[in-house]
């Protein structure tokens, strides 16, 4: 594909430089070209409400300035406060009057002063002396969204696959507290950067980037309805509980802020069965693990040296599938161990690892395998274990010890109780690169878990 670009830079200004891409990503903004080329709009409603946001050095001898607050005045509007990092800078969200029809803010509108003021004003008897301001701007808050976030029209998604995707405020708009329009773009990327890299590199089919759009689009739309509402009871005067009347109560708004705290950081998100996250048959298996949510780490101990660790952070960002296999109750080297066969099946020929990982590669680089027992670590005998959780890796062929954990015994944060995992039959649980859980199968379920795979990697014929 030919793109075409255009300069920008006033010396440049309206030089062609033509490009060739396979794909192209818009992350230019809420006026984004990328998103007009491909015939795609925002819709919505703007809100009509006027915001300012700056980051200051400042005196105050407001007690709670080390801490999220929010400070509803009676009659002089409302301010979020976040103390940022570094242990003195503070974000001030400062409402302001209410827009026009059609009227647009900018920085131009309003000055520094004005922000600092409207402050003072709100948190009153408090004072904020604002010495310094490391930046600043002015916003208005506007739910918006696109229907789709690429370039494939519903109709024509069975006869071909998205070449141009949007991300971030080129697709969705919604209120700036609390980071959600970074946080919530980043998410968007990082779905999208794995598939892509997936399908450049070979391993996985183009029709993986079908579900881009299905998962982020209805992200976005549930955030969108939420903020709605959140926006407008972050503008609406306080009112005593339980009282009649126009007004928010703050036992109301506080839970709703939490709620609203869970987008941010995204373990609101839940994805819906598709292509790579599966119907949630053996979902009573694990259900502290449920398919379509964040990889919800946990407490253990490293075999190999009785390292307490965080089972999550084994995953790096290298664009590997994960299996967490929970062991059932008997010693993974007994005959009839569940542990034992399934690590027998995934050193086989017909296993998804053999099959979709291309020869030379790593053993672990495609679809990585880890392994918890139920037993304490000095009861088990790291050399008597499977291939499968002893790779051999790198041009030395050196031995990965790290793939096997114990449960924290001791601690009281046994992650089989944690996580309701069943003891006697143990269980997969499949993680997707982007670490949400995509599938929950029986340790037994052989045919299942390479079916899954099968159905958007491509198969190496290199081993």
């Amino acid at each position: 594909m030919k793109v075409s670009l255009q300069r920008m830079e006033p010396d440049r200004q309206g030089q062609e430089v033509a490009v060739q891409a396979r794909y192209v990503v818009g992350c230019d903004g809420a006026r984004s070209s990328v998103r007009q080329s491909i015939g795609r709009s925002l819709v919505g409603d703007a809100a009509n409400q006027a915001w300012g946001v700056m980051d200051v050095l400042a005196v105050t001898d407001f007690p709670d300035i080390r801490l999220k607050s929010v400070i509803q005045s009676a009659h002089e509007g409302n301010v979020l406060i976040i103390p940022r990092e570094g242990g003195y800078l503070v974000r001030f969200y400062i409402e302001l009057d209410k827009l026009d029809p059609d009227q647009h803010l900018t920085t131009g509108d309003i000055t520094t002063g004005q922000l600092i003021a409207a402050a003072n004003r709100i948190i009153r008897p408090y004072t904020v002396d604002v010495k310094d301001i490391a930046w600043w701007s002015v916003y208005e808050i506007g739910q918006r969204l696109c229907a789709k976030f690429d370039d494939v029209q519903q109709e024509a998604m069975s006869s071909r696959f998205p070449r141009v995707f949007i991300a971030g405020d080129a697709c969705h708009t919604h209120s700036a507290k609390a980071g959600q329009g970074m946080n919530v773009s980043m998410q968007d990327t990082f779905n999208l950067g794995w598939k892509l890299a997936a399908v450049l590199q070979g391993r996985s089919a183009p029709s993986l980037l079908h579900t881009y759009s299905a998962e982020r689009q209805a992200i976005a739309k549930e955030l969108i309805d939420f903020d709605r509402e959140f926006a407008k009871m972050f503008s609406a005067p306080p009112k005593e509980s339980g009282a009649e009347g126009e007004g928010v109560d703050p036992r109301e708004f506080q839970s709703r802020f939490v709620a609203q705290g869970r987008f941010t950081a995204g373990t609101a998100t839940r994805y819906k069965p598709s292509l790579i996250c599966a119907e949630p048959a053996f979902q009573h298996l694990a259900p502290g693990f449920p398919i379509g949510m964040r990889f919800h780490s946990a407490p253990v101990i490293r075999l190999v040296d009785a390292k307490p660790v965080q089972l999550g952070h084994a995953a790096v960002a290298d664009g590997a599938w994960r299996i967490y296999a929970f062991a059932d109750l008997r010693n993974p080297q007994h005959p009839a161990s569940r542990m034992g066969a399934l690590c027998r099946f995934l050193a086989a020929d017909e296993s998804p690892i053999t099959r979709f990982t291309a020869g030379g590669a790593d053993i672990d680089s495609v679809i990585d395998v880890r392994a918890t027992f139920q037993q304490g670590h000095r009861d088990l005998d790291i050399n008597g274990m499977p291939k499968v959780l002893l790779p051999r890796k790198g041009r030395f062929g050196l031995i990965d010890y790290e793939k096997m954990y114990c449960p924290d015994l001791k601690g009281g944060t046994d992650i089989f109780a944690m996580r309701g995992v069943d003891r006697e039959q143990g269980c997969m649980v499949v993680v997707r690169p982007d670490q949400y859980v995509a599938h929950v199968l029986p340790l037994d379920g052989f045919h299942a878990i390479a079916e899954f795979f099968a159905g958007f990697m491509i198969e190496m014929n290199g081993r």
